[in-house]
């Protein structure tokens, strides 16, 4: 049954928009009259055909990947866990869609899942309907879906699947929560310094210019660090977002990414925290795909696809090469030299003993476990030293203020 988007007067004569499952428009038009709606227009949330989809393809898939809906991973997480128990509980895929797409109170997330239910009740398969919204559910979520309907036991891999949404967000909330506190801090600096340098400073040195007496050379300096903020703040503000703008153009080019992520991994601390967070991510990713039942070779191809940084992504794509040419998966990776030795040997070890799914599972907690104490060992640290950087900072204007006083204190009457 399709879905259709609609726009109706309420009793009140006010717009309401919604999506609703009908046959066909008219029955649209009587069941909105039902609830005491007066129709205005309806379209189906799938405009195109699929022929004319097909023959469009190209040239509107940068449209259609600007305009794409998406969904946060928290939504995807809920939207996730709910259908893999009310499947698990017995219920059809197409009701568990619609009792979930009921439960969202987000209409976006409501009027997707309508949709994906629409395509399952037209005889599609789930991991069919859910990559008609890349944005919203990612390659991992589509391949390990048709790996578990393929297999028959698509409510223990939702269930899989959703653990591992849930630790994503677990882990993406931490960062965002322990980065609160620095960014204020580095803001607040920002603000206190151009303050200072720009209305303070000016107008207090300026009593020490008119006395005729040479100036301190601190005194001298930050007054000349004065005018010019004063002067080119936009200027400088306007370079830097310049500059800022032309790293992520440049930053878009394959080559130049590739080398700045292997880059990145070369730099003592932001290099291992980069790394332990790609590692974790790739095991992670290959475990819950392995044990859906993936075939290795696209599980590789789709672990790469996830991951980030452009070298490891790089480093996975040959080693799935390798492995479909007959080399064990440790072997492959060990090759690359990018993964740490200790991840190497547990998959070996998994290989060797048939439990490949629950060695990658451990390495995915280890290196997740390990780059969020480096990351917290990172934050914990930073604020420090901001405060250290915004003391000695406001300690030398401070100076370059008092030394002219004691100069002139100095000064015989």
């Amino acid at each position: 049954m399709p879905a259709y988007e609609y726009l109706a007067l309420n009793g009140k004569g006010r717009e309401q928009k919604g999506v609703l499952e009908a046959d066909s428009l008219r029955q649209l038009r009587q069941l909105l009259r039902d609830q005491g709606l007066a129709p205005l227009s309806a379209r189906p949330t799938r405009q195109k055909p699929e022929a004319q989809e097909a023959s469009a393809r190209d040239w509107l898939a940068p449209l259609r990947g600007l305009l794409a809906p998406r969904m946060s991973t928290s939504d995807r997480a809920l939207v996730t866990r709910q259908l893999a128990t009310l499947i698990g509980a017995g219920l059809p895929v197409a009701e568990a869609l619609l009792a979930v797409a009921k439960q969202s109170e987000k209409p976006s997330v409501h009027a997707m899942l309508l949709t994906v239910r629409a395509k399952v009740t037209e005889g599609f398969s789930l991991a069919s309907a859910l990559a008609d919204f890349p944005r919203a559910f990612p390659k991992l979520h589509h391949a390990t879906v048709a790996a578990g309907e393929s297999a028959g036991h698509l409510d223990l891999v939702l269930a899989r699947l959703a653990d591992f949404t849930e630790l994503q967000q677990e882990a993406a909330a931490k960062v965002k929560q322990a980065l609160v506190y620095p960014i204020i801090l580095f803001l607040l600096t920002l603000l206190i310094l151009a303050g200072l340098l720009g209305y303070v400073v000016p107008d207090i040195v300026e009593v020490f210019a008119d006395s005729g007496q040479p100036l301190p050379a601190l005194t001298s300096a930050i007054i000349a660090l004065s005018d010019w903020v004063a002067a080119y703040w936009l200027l400088a503000l306007l370079s830097l977002l310049a500059l800022l703008l032309a790293a992520r153009r440049a930053l878009e080019a394959p080559a130049v990414r590739l080398a700045a992520d292997q880059w990145l991994l070369r730099l003592p601390v932001l290099g291992r925290l980069s790394r332990g967070t790609g590692t974790a991510q790739f095991a992670g990713t290959l475990s819950i795909l392995s044990a859906s039942g993936v075939p290795l070779v696209e599980a590789l191809r789709i672990a790469a696809e996830v991951l980030g940084n452009a070298w490891l992504r790089q480093t996975v794509s040959q080693a799935a090469v390798k492995v479909s040419e007959g080399l064990s998966l440790h072997e492959s990776l060990e090759e690359g030299g990018c993964f740490p030795p200790m991840m190497l040997h547990m998959i070996a070890s998994g290989e060797a003993s048939g439990q490949l799914d629950d060695m990658l599972a451990r390495v995915a907690r280890h290196q997740q476990q390990e780059a969020e104490m480096l990351m917290s060992l990172l934050l914990n640290l930073f604020g420090p030293l901001m405060l250290l950087a915004m003391g000695g900072l406001v300690f030398t204007i401070v100076m370059a203020i008092l030394l002219p006083i004691i100069s002139l204190n100095q000064l015989p009457l």
